[in-house]
């Protein structure tokens, strides 16, 4: 911290801030909603995995049905969230849990079985185990690569797939992601593996055995560790970071690659979607967010503000905004362009549903503006708007004017920006392998999202025809993808597992792979990492402050911020409007009478 201090330029830099503002209005730090180990020391991080931050609802009748997960060092919490709503008893967890050996490293709830009563949590670890428990009942229902035979390095990312109550993916630190049914065993000896698909630079096997076990799918990406995966809202589409600098996107079902993008140096930590599946946001060693078009595959616009690593990027979906508007000049005062800006904005709950409107054919134009926040290890929350200025460059500024500052701007390439267009106006394929856009309307409806509704829903007919060349692997049409169980119609999410194109090639050693390495020196200045001056450079609207150590969890909730710093505080930061009960509660009985 002391050579941060020094390169920050004062005391007044290297203020912790307990509140900023945004145009919606002030944030503000909730002390006695902050959630940490019971004795609320501050944890020694030096050699420990990241603090990560878990939250399901299990919609219990009391209206409090927020749960929150966290680990720190070798211990890992359950508690229940009140947010800001009333402040944390962090006398009374839910379940503790402290192990020897291993560390917890990441973890992820299934939502879709989530009740009052139980919740499946899975839990992956330093030692390179993933393991499923349920911190309601207090038990530990499996252990999945126990015996270290299917892969010996650290779980980086696990995820459920969404839509889905048995499957669920982890990345390993060596380079490779696992498909796993929480049904199926692990078998007694390392797996063999067939290869099913192979592109540039990557690779995907099923597990040759004769009984249907884990992994049901081996993936082999790029090269170095895969840092963080995530899917697009639709569940169709997986993005996946990793320590050689790579973001790529992978059709999920088909096991295809979709786009590729290469950081400025160094690798890429962290990754996200928008609301509407359009835009990725990675983060990263070059202490860049890189914005990153699905439909165009290529880059859009850099984020400069960070100091250091990007730990975390999320996109708030509850701020991101949306406004009908036609495409002309606003002339007037600022006072009366921030009043109709005030008027026209419509946020929270209905964000995506109103997103959903705008990839309607609807005949009146509506205006996006994302919004998006990072953390990083220079301990900094930046927050940041991606405004139709730099997602349509080449159009008339329209009412909702940016506020974000762009540098550059006018050096961005022209190309694509009208098939950005086109896929907004018209859901037409995107210039990659007719691919639609995650989220896009389409003339054939999709699947229903885990977290959009859609204009259209189920593209059912371009699912009924099976290839005939996956009839041939048994092993892969056998994923039990039928566990998503008809008692959720709601929640029902198919998938296409046509396997076109496979290769009946085999092997059983997985380092006879040939991984095709891209000198970095060669992609710059290519549409894969283009030069900084080739791109629009957003500043952040708030770069600020907030913690001792360095951040590493940032969560967007309706009525609040959640970061978490390495010394294991979790912070909730109240919304504009939102401090309500808590604040006055706690400052009645704060001798100061102050909170923050």
């Amino acid at each position: 911290m002391s050579k941060m201090a020094a390169e920050g330029g004062g005391k007044e830099m290297n203020e912790i801030k307990s509140q900023f503002s945004t145009r919606e209005g002030a944030y503000k730090l909730l002390s006695h909603s902050e959630y940490s180990r019971p004795n609320r020391v501050p944890f020694n991080s030096q050699g420990s995995n990241p603090v990560r931050v878990s939250f399901v609802n299990v919609n219990d009748q009391s209206g409090n049905g927020e749960r929150i997960c966290f680990n720190v060092g070798r211990e890992l919490y359950f508690y229940i969230y009140k947010g800001v709503r009333k402040a944390a008893d962090l006398s009374k967890p839910i379940d503790k849990r402290i192990y020897k050996g291993t560390q917890p490293t990441c973890h992820d709830f299934n939502h879709l079985t989530a009740t009052a009563e139980s919740v499946c949590l899975l839990v992956g670890f330093s030692a390179g185990q993933v393991q499923l428990i349920d911190p309601i009942k207090k038990e530990t229902s499996k252990l999945f690569n126990e015996e270290r035979l299917i892969d010996k390095s650290r779980v980086t990312c696990v995820r459920w797939v969404p839509g889905s109550e048995s499957l669920f993916l982890v990345a390993h630190s060596s380079g490779s992601m696992y498909l796993y049914n929480v049904e199926h065993t692990c078998g007694t000896t390392a797996p063999h593996y067939q290869l099913l698909k192979q592109g540039e630079s990557y690779a995907v096997h099923t597990c040759k055995s004769k009984s249907t076990r884990n992994p049901l799918l081996k993936w082999t990406v790029g090269d170095g560790a895969l840092n963080e995966f995530a899917f697009s809202p639709d569940g169709k589409f997986l993005a996946v970071v990793s320590q050689d600098g790579f973001l790529r996107v992978f059709n999920f079902d088909a096991v295809e690659l979709h786009g590729t993008m290469k950081s400025y140096f160094g690798g890429l930590l962290c990754v996200c979607w928008s609301p509407d599946g359009k835009y990725i946001v990675a983060g990263g060693e070059d202490d860049l967010v890189t914005v990153w078009s699905f439909a165009d595959c290529r880059v859009i616009a850099r984020g400069h503000g960070h100091k250091s690593w990007v730990s975390v990027v999320a996109f708030d979906h509850y701020t991101t905004s949306v406004e009908e508007s036609e495409p002309m000049e606003f002339s007037g005062s600022d006072e009366d362009f921030q009043e109709q800006l005030q008027c026209g904005r419509e946020r929270a709950n209905s964000t995506q549903s109103r997103l959903s409107k705008r990839n309607s054919t609807d005949s009146r134009p509506l205006s996006v503006t994302y919004r998006f926040g990072s953390v990083g290890q220079d301990t900094q929350l930046c927050l940041w708007d991606l405004t139709e200025d730099i997602l349509f460059p080449h159009l008339p500024l329209s009412r909702t004017r940016t506020h974000t500052n762009v540098m550059n701007a006018s050096a961005a390439p022209a190309a694509g920006s009208s098939t950005l267009i086109a896929n907004t106006a018209n859901s037409t394929n995107g210039s990659s392998g007719g691919v639609n856009t995650p989220g896009n309307a389409l003339p054939t409806p999709l699947p229903r999202s885990n977290s959009l509704p859609h204009s259209a829903a189920g593209a059912a007919n371009s699912r009924s025809s099976e290839n005939p060349a996956a009839a041939g692997v048994s092993k892969f049409a056998t994923l039990s993808l039928h566990e998503r169980k008809e008692r959720h119609p709601d929640k029902d999410h198919k998938r296409n597992h046509s396997m076109g194109h496979i290769s009946s090639k085999s092997s059983d050693k997985l380092n006879l792979l040939t991984k095709t390495k891209t000198d970095p020196a060669k992609t710059l200045g290519t549409p894969l990492c283009p030069r900084m001056e080739d791109v629009p450079l957003l500043e952040p609207l708030v770069c600020k402050k907030i913690a001792h150590e360095r951040l590493t969890v940032l969560i967007f909730l309706e009525d609040c911020i959640v970061t978490a710093c390495q010394e294991g505080f979790i912070c909730t930061w109240a919304r504009p409007g939102k401090v309500g009960l808590l604040l006055s509660q706690t400052q009645a009985n704060s001798p100061s009478g102050t909170v923050v």
